[in-house]
């Protein structure tokens, strides 16, 4: 009986730890980012310059801000429209309780796989769209106000506290998301237009928060848990690469066959067992690519995401530390070439006690997207489930100084020669400068096993190395502590 009292009295604690954040992180300051008219700014790969012809006798200290009045000169306007096209995934409540637990929300402690599935669809992007795509209707999306959210935040907590009392929570199982089927516009431009929607909805539809989504959060917990991991733990940027690579290869939509996943060891990418990575078929994975693939996923994708026969893209995800228990200056200048390349899906990390998804630069301050806003759970398995909480209206902007020296690093390959060509291009950024006594990561030839100094390891233990001792009580300076 005392165990029965102390397993209730954990789960309404659960409950209410559960409201009190999908409190916290509903609500939406409303601030301004800053941005210099003089400076360039990258996006992930894309320059762009706000100094407009008419602007020369504005000081280097004028400042742009995002706000709506602002957003007119140079190509801010393209800016903006490139940066709200990227798929944004934040917290989420009300969902299906999560694998092995009873949580309905991942507010809280969710927030590096968040920042994991936003760089995962930024390659599926490239993957499927290209980096030249922006999403239509992201110049209308409405910036976040305070005023609006505050009301439906104070709402939801009345909401959260009765259900959680009443243990009413819903749960509903959604099949698979479905290709939207709307008539076919009559231009080819139009057609094109209709055809990129469909990807783009598709796309985001892997992403969504129920059990049967194919990248969604209830399948990276899953993934979790069979390496010791729980929903509610903290997960670091390295184990989010690990479980991204094990969804992406245990996918089993046939929009999916045709990409793959390989992380590095120990800062090593080793060459040919990526080049391997595309040309090996998936085990179990041969009918994909039978003409059963959903029409969007097959034959009609655009000339930035053909492929060679028998290859596969492949995501290349290297866990890195720049630095002991603050990122290294050294480090900032790689850093910005990195987010300079479109072939760079970004980085994953953050500042201490926050993870973020890094997608670029102006000077001394990196640009990210945020997961720490609680949003309700959005049922994606209807064809016109709506698209808005999915993309972010508003960048935000950290001093490199704060940023957390553990990291994971994200690129997409789509073919062997373009892998060939990253790894060259890489390897010159990596050429340690003056400062730098060692690079970030290194490119080796040969296999992983030819320099394998971990066989008397288990096959747990030399995949998932950051699964520490659970004896282990101590924090090191490589955990992340994400609230």
């Amino acid at each position: 009986m005392e165990n029965k009292g102390s397993d209730e009295a954990e789960k309404l604690k659960t409950k209410f730890l559960s409201v009190w954040h999908n409190m916290k992180y509903s609500w939406a300051l409303k601030s301004k980012t800053s941005f210099s008219r003089n400076s360039p700014v990258l996006l992930l790969g894309k320059c762009y310059h706000f100094k407009a012809e008419d602007d020369a006798n504005h000081s280097e200290e004028t400042c742009y801000e995002t706000s709506d009045e602002d957003f007119v000169m140079g190509n801010v306007e393209a800016f903006r429209k490139d940066f709200a096209s990227r798929v944004w995934l934040t917290y989420r409540e009300e969902f299906p309780p999560l694998p092995g637990s009873v949580l309905t929300s991942d507010c809280g402690w969710g927030c590096m796989l968040r920042a994991g599935q936003m760089m995962l669809a930024q390659a599926l992007l490239l993957h499927f769209l290209g980096r030249d795509w922006t999403w239509s209707e992201a110049l209308k999306l409405q910036p976040l106000d305070t005023e609006t959210w505050t009301t439906t935040a104070a709402k939801r907590l009345v909401a959260s506290l009765e259900a959680s009392l009443q243990g009413s929570h819903n749960s509903s199982n959604s099949g698979s998301p479905p290709i939207p089927q709307t008539q076919a516009p009559g231009s080819a431009e139009e057609a094109d237009a209709h055809l990129k929607e469909m990807y783009h909805r598709t796309l985001v539809s892997w992403f969504g928060d129920s059990p049967s989504a194919q990248l969604g959060l209830h399948r990276l917990v899953h993934l979790g848990l069979t390496m010791g991991k729980q929903a509610g733990d903290w997960y670091g940027p390295a184990a989010v690469a690990h479980i991204l690579k094990k969804a992406v290869e245990e996918a089993m939509d046939p929009g999916l066959a045709g990409i793959t996943a390989y992380v590095s060891q120990d800062c090593t990418v080793y060459s040919a067992d990526v080049i391997d990575s595309h040309r090996a078929p998936r085990a179990g994975r041969a009918s994909a690519e039978r003409s059963d693939a959903p029409p969007s996923l097959q034959n009609n994708q655009p000339a930035s995401a053909s492929r060679l026969p028998d290859s596969r893209a492949v995501i290349i995800l290297i866990p890195v530390r720049l630095g002991g228990e603050k990122t290294n200056p050294d480090y900032f200048n790689f850093a910005k070439s990195i987010l300079s390349l479109e072939y760079c899906i970004g980085i994953i990390g953050g500042k201490p006690k926050q993870a973020c998804y890094f997608v670029g630069f102006q000077d001394d301050s990196l640009i990210y997207m945020d997961p720490h806003y609680c949003q309700s759970f959005v049922d994606v398995s209807t064809s016109d489930f709506p698209l808005q909480s999915f993309h972010c209206p508003s960048p935000k902007k950290m001093p490199f100084s704060k940023m957390d020296p553990s990291c994971t690093i994200g690129f997409y390959s789509r073919s062997v020669q373009d892998y060939e060509r990253i790894s060259e291009e890489l390897s010159k950024v990596l050429q340690p400068s003056a400062k730098e006594k060692y690079p970030a990561f290194t490119f080796v030839q040969g296999h992983g096993r030819d320099y394998d100094l971990s066989a008397g390891l288990t096959p747990e233990k030399r995949e998932w190395p950051f699964i520490h001792d659970p004896r282990r009580t101590a924090t090191t300076v490589g955990d992340f502590v994400l609230l």
